[in-house]
């Protein structure tokens, strides 16, 4: 703008003003009818161009999308032999593109050539008329070429000035989508000057906690619970009972919209997310790991670890000695997602990542889901050691791994319908010792097979 547009403008200004005075006015006057031409079909040839811009964004977009999809689920389109369904889906996408790309340079060249066209009418009327005046004797074959030199000073600039806008019209359609991401407002955000949580014994209470992702769908009504500090509360349930939304509750990834949840009588929505989730560590049920080493992924709960703390957290899920009998040891690399792994071992890794952060409150989303009998046994009993000193919440479908809780809560339809101990709940005889009965058939059932 300083060292290129302002002078071009500046130049066209003081142009128009010698033409103006010193010679007869129709110079400038098809000067400025030449400059408005110009600018005119320069705006209107653009933005009809940026629809093509647009398009071509879009559909290289998409184009990403899917292959980047099918390279992520490449398990899943090798089950049903779906490479060339993906590749014709990609190839289509792309032929979009590719004609999208076409429509804007022949829109490009359009623009050029009009621009072109513009000044070359300008400048031969500049010309013609500049030689009427010679051959009448007003001018001078000096005044001709001097007013040549002016027009070629004139337009040479002028094409520089459509190249800027047209590149900065191209430059702000390439970046419309990230305008829009960093335009939208956050759904959950910190109040100002919010302050930190402070966690003394970290006892959790939700207190008539309703939610819904979606208006139209209520997924818990009116929860209310306690867990005291130290002690392990246990949440089962079908599918779809609400269980593990109250996992993300607590993380506060979303914010209730009745009720109140709180840590040590702080309300979560009061505090900084950061210090929140900084106190709580979670066993998720689907673990994701980072395309990168073991060590990598475990040192992940707290960056700042020493590498013997790593080590520690790695026995405490019984994930050592499978690393040991790796060739490249904690050096392994994972693969994408983890691709490399067992569920079982990716397992290990979360856990030994949620020990390691060593949090006030512990969440274990069918933390041992993908584990054998044997290992899931071992790993309980390493759990049992750890929660015993910390606040506990377990959400579990195998109810064989909560049978030790202080409190277990039975949900249906994100509602709380019986709670209590194990053996309170068998002796209500309820949906609780219904669930029971049914995995102990099940149970026997396979160690019968067995």
């Amino acid at each position: 703008m300083l060292f290129n547009i302002l002078p071009t403008l500046l130049e066209i200004f003081l142009v128009a003003a010698i033409l103006f005075v010193k010679y007869d006015p129709w110079f400038a006057i098809i000067t400025f009818v030449t400059l408005a031409a110009y600018i005119a079909f320069t705006l209107v040839v653009t933005e009809w161009r940026m629809v093509f811009r647009r398009t071509m964004n879009d559909m290289d977009s998409k184009a990403n999308t899917r292959a980047i999809d099918s390279l992520l689920n490449y398990e899943t389109v090798k089950y049903f032999g779906n490479e060339h369904y993906e590749v014709a889906r990609y190839d289509e996408q792309m032929r979009q593109w590719e004609v999208s790309a076409v429509r804007n340079q022949t829109s490009l060249a359009t623009l050029n050539a009009g621009q072109s066209v513009i000044i070359a009418i300008g400048v031969t009327l500049l010309m013609l008329l500049a030689a009427d005046e010679v051959a009448r004797g007003k001018m001078t074959v000096g005044d001709l070429v001097l007013v040549n030199v002016f027009m070629l000073q004139l337009y040479m600039p002028l094409h520089f000035l459509g190249f800027v806008y047209r590149e900065i019209k191209n430059a702000l359609a390439d970046m419309e989508r990230m305008f829009r991401i960093l335009n939208q407002n956050r759904e959950v955000q910190d109040l100002p000057d919010a302050p930190a949580l402070q966690v003394k014994q970290a006892s959790v209470r939700f207190a008539n906690v309703s939610f819904s992702y979606d208006p139209t769908r209520q997924i818990l009504h009116d929860v209310s619970f306690e867990i005291p500090a130290g002690h392990t509360l246990a949440v089962v349930g079908a599918s779809g009972a609400g269980k593990s939304t109250l996992s993300r509750l607590l993380f506060r990834f979303y914010d209730v919209d009745d009720g109140a949840i709180l840590i040590d009588g702080q309300d979560i929505r009061q505090v900084t997310q950061q210090s929140l989730r900084a106190a709580i560590g979670i066993v998720p049920q689907d673990t994701v790991l980072f395309n990168d080493t073991i060590y990598y992924n475990i040192a992940y709960g707290r960056p700042e670890a020493t590498r013997e703390d790593i080590l520690r957290a790695a026995q405490s899920a019984h994930l050592h000695h499978f690393i040991a009998s790796l060739p490249l040891g904690y050096d392994t690399m994972v693969g994408e997602r983890g691709l490399k792994l067992s569920g079982g071992e990716k397992q290990r890794v979360a856990i030994a990542r949620a020990l390691l952060k060593n949090p006030a409150l512990l969440i274990f989303d069918e933390a041992t889901s993908a584990l054998d009998s044997k290992s899931e046994r071992a790993i309980q009993d390493e759990l049992r050691g750890i929660a015993s000193e910390r606040t506990t919440l377990v959400i579990a479908h195998r109810l064989s791994t909560v049978v030790d809780a202080e409190q277990i809560l039975v949900m249906e339809q994100g509602r709380i319908v019986e709670r209590g101990t194990h053996r309170e709940l068998l002796r209500q005889g309820g949906a609780y010792a219904q669930m029971w009965a049914l995995q102990q058939q099940q149970a026997q059932g396979e160690a019968r097979a067995g």
